[in-house]
This record gives C-alpha cells, structure tokens and sequence, in this order.
C-alpha cells in the first residue's frame, strides 16, 4: 500500500473510534521528512488513548508498525511515526491549543470518506 492508502486507512481507524474531526494533510510539498499528517482527537484521555490503539491495530494487521511512538502514557497528544506519514491523535482541547491545522494551513487536505 501507499502512504496515502495507509494515511487513509488511518484516518477510517480513527473515525470508527469516533474521533473527532480528522484531517489529512498532504506534506510532501512543504515539509520535506513524511508525506502526510493525519489528525485526530478524542473528548478525553481514555478515548486518545483507544484511538491509538485502533489505529495501530488496524495498521499492524496490514503489515506496518509505527518506527516511533510518544505520549501514550499521559494521552493527551499521541504521536505515531510511521516514516511516510505521522498521525496526531490530540485530546481536543490540546488540538485547539497547538492548532497544527492553522499552521499548516496552506498544504493541501486529502480527501477521504468516513466508514459511519
């Protein structure tokens, strides 16, 4: 699969968890180190938590692992480094204080369909 496939299938895992807004964001133009970010967040830690899990889950089961994890024990920004692309699973009151999407508001959103 492609790193926008995997981007993708990231983005349907976080959102049968019920995440909240996800965004994908096509990098490879602006940043240079992976092709996409994927963000998500959750309504409380437990559920950040749970969202990550999922999207690891279903991410292992096609054959691919994180090469680089951080925040999973407080839960309130995890990261997940898969190389080609990054996935942000916020708590949502972080993802409005870090707001990556207005910093990075010039790179172009990959269009998805929800699995709900």
């Amino acid at each position: 699969m492609t790193s926008r496939e995997l981007a993708i299938r990231a983005a349907v895992a976080a959102d049968e968890k019920k995440a909240l807004d996800v965004v994908i964001l096509d990098m490879r133009e602006s940043l240079g180190v992976t092709d996409y970010f994927v963000i998500a967040s959750g309504k409380n830690e437990r559920q950040v938590r749970k969202i990550s899990e999922a999207v690891e889950e279903s991410l292992q089961n096609l054959g691919t692992k994180p090469a680089h994890r951080e925040g999973t024990i407080f839960s309130r920004w995890v990261l997940l480094d898969y190389i080609d692309f990054v996935i942000h699973i916020f708590l949502d009151e972080d993802r409005r204080f870090y707001d990556l999407e207005r910093l990075w508001k010039d790179v172009p959103v990959v269009e998805w369909e929800s699995s709900l």
